[in-house]
């Protein structure tokens, strides 16, 4: 048998009941529960706790370098680590823009010196220099920094023939485009879902055709060059609709979408909260329901957070006034719990929705719970509830509408390589 130095003992995998065997960072074995024998190693009781591989988030801003008063890196990664995250994909509207390598190299070592063990960011580059859709940052040189994909997430890339030659030349240096699913016109000022709702509170909307229509080039081009597209925090039934019918047709299409257009719809919006302003924004309840099938069934393929730390006094102003975005590594986890406590997802769903696919769409390493594979896991208490109090969220975001609420399910535990790099 091979090497094991750690033992975990009476874990719950998939509702087997099971000993984790370690050695040398990597999974040895996966045994029934009370069978595994390792005499020199480090043994934990598991206690019956869940156990998952650790998450992976394509979608995170740690606003490092230049805004460093919302998060920076460290800071980010603790709240990764407190929330089961073992690798996050770090967008590249940083201030400078990650447009080219020294600040890819900045990121990395700023996230080597706070956690040589992880949790580890993976950069994602900026798919135009200074996001600004006018010119094609250095891929080439990105990919060789460390960048794991390409994206202008923020500030949608309206010039399809450049958006054409960005996915082109994208593809050169085996890197996937993420794609901020916006028109830049129909949406232009808007705050919340355009409807019934926004008209009565006198906000201005953003009419989900805003996101559909864009959703519909990405999948026509995508089509056309037999090129990989990744659509970005979709929030509504009609870019469902579309991707459904792209993948029935063999489409290189991905998308992904957040456990908050899951769970909560417009009428959230309707005490001026601004903490649920997102961008898109929050949608109908169909909306959610839709969305809600397609996680479950493959056609939304990874659940991200967009996570998008700001500081308290940027929240606290008027609505229209206030910056898009939800802090959300510390919640995730237990948000996506509440949809396996009401049986629409179980936490398998879970392992392929926050790991096993975001790994295959983006090429990176992952915990499938077999031999060899890096023994990075969480141990998750379902049944531990607790209040998501400022003074409990890692992140240096607050932003979060589970402020001072009691939410379901917490890490207790998360390791990666075999050691443990945060626990309660």
């Amino acid at each position: 048998m091979a090497h094991v130095d750690l033992l975990i003992r009476n874990v719950s995998w998939q509702d087997r009941d099971c000993d984790l065997l370690v050695g040398d960072g990597k999974v040895v074995e996966l045994a029934d529960a009370g069978t595994a024998q390792a005499s020199e190693a480090r043994v934990v009781d598991g206690g019956g706790l869940t156990l998952l591989p650790s998450l992976i988030d394509a979608h995170v801003h740690l606003r490092e370098p230049g805004q460093e008063y919302k998060e920076d890196i460290a800071s980010g990664l603790s709240a990764a680590a407190g929330g089961g995250f073992g690798q996050v994909m770090a967008m590249a509207n940083t201030s400078p823009v990650n447009d080219n390598a020294s600040v890819t190299r900045l990121m990395l070592q700023k996230a080597a010196l706070a956690f040589p063990g992880g949790p580890w960011v993976r950069p994602v580059g900026a798919l135009t220099v200074g996001l600004a859709g006018k010119e094609l940052a250095p891929a080439g040189e990105l990919a060789r920094a460390g960048c794991v994909a390409l994206s202008n997430d923020g500030v949608p890339v309206e010039n399809t023939e450049f958006f054409r030659r960005a996915m082109e030349y994208a593809a050169d240096f085996g890197l996937k485009v993420i794609d901020h699913c916006e028109d830049p016109w129909l949406g232009r000022g808007g705050v919340m879902n355009e409807g019934e709702i926004s008209g009565r509170l006198g906000l201005k909307g953003v009419p989900t055709v805003s996101e559909a229509m864009q959703v519909a080039r990405d999948i026509l081009l995508a089509s056309y060059l037999n090129l990989p597209v990744h659509l970005a925090h979709i929030s509504c039934r009609e870019s469902v609709e579309l991707i459904a019918r792209a993948k029935e047709r063999g489409v290189p299409v991905t998308a992904e979408t957040c456990p908050h257009y899951l769970l909560w719809d417009e009428t959230r919006v309707g005490n001026y909260d601004t903490s649920v302003r997102v961008n898109p924004p929050l949608r109908t309840r169909d909306d959610v329901l839709a969305l809600r099938q397609a996680v479950r069934t493959g056609v939304i393929d990874i659940l991200v957070t967009d996570h998008a730390p700001h500081a308290a006094h940027e929240k606290e102003v008027t609505f229209a006034d206030a910056p898009n975005g939800i802090s959300g590594l510390d919640t995730a986890l237990s948000l996506t719990y509440e949809l396996v406590r009401s049986g629409e997802l179980d936490f398998a769903d879970i392992a392929r929705l926050w790991c096993w696919r975001t790994a295959d769409i983006f090429s990176l390493p992952a915990n499938r719970m077999q031999p060899g594979d890096p023994a990075d896991f969480v141990l998750f208490d379902p049944d531990l509830a607790w209040v998501a109090s400022a003074e409990a969220l890692l992140s240096k975001g607050k932003n979060t509408p589970c402020l001072d609420k009691e939410v379901p399910g917490r890490v207790m535990a998360h390791y990666l390589g075999g050691e443990k790099v945060f626990s309660r």
